[in-house]
């Protein structure tokens, strides 16, 4: 079970810290990302951290976006700065695998209601 918080209103420029929970699977063992999805858009990842602690982010969000991880807390967190009204979106986390086949990281749990970030002009 994975539960985002964090979310809310804030000027672009700023900067939110999103939080992820994680309970039920084994948090240091896993890869968890962050993804988020605006309306009418589809579902679209942002940033990955391995159980080792290696993180990786799409173009849109390098530099900007930070994911780290808290394993006594069972809690992913992504710093969020210099936010655009572009990046207005709900903001889900996941447990994933990399498919290497593919060359793609999957969703391997349900996905629950994620939280809502808004970036004013």
């Amino acid at each position: 079970q994975l539960q985002a918080s964090g979310g809310g209103l804030v000027q672009a420029g700023g900067s939110l810290r999103l939080s992820c929970v994680v309970s039920g699977i084994a948090f240091n063992m896993n890869a968890v990302a962050w993804y988020r999805q605006a309306p009418g858009k589809q579902r679209d990842m942002v940033a990955t951290i391995t159980g080792g602690g290696s993180a990786n982010y799409p173009d849109s969000v390098k530099g900007r976006f930070t994911i780290s991880s808290d394993n006594a807390k069972n809690t992913v967190y992504l710093r969020m700065n210099s936010l655009e009204p572009e990046d207005t979106a709900v903001y889900y986390c996941n447990v994933v695998a990399f498919d290497a086949l593919r060359r793609v990281w999957l969703p391997r749990a349900s996905w629950g209601q994620g939280t809502l970030v808004t970036v004013s002009s």
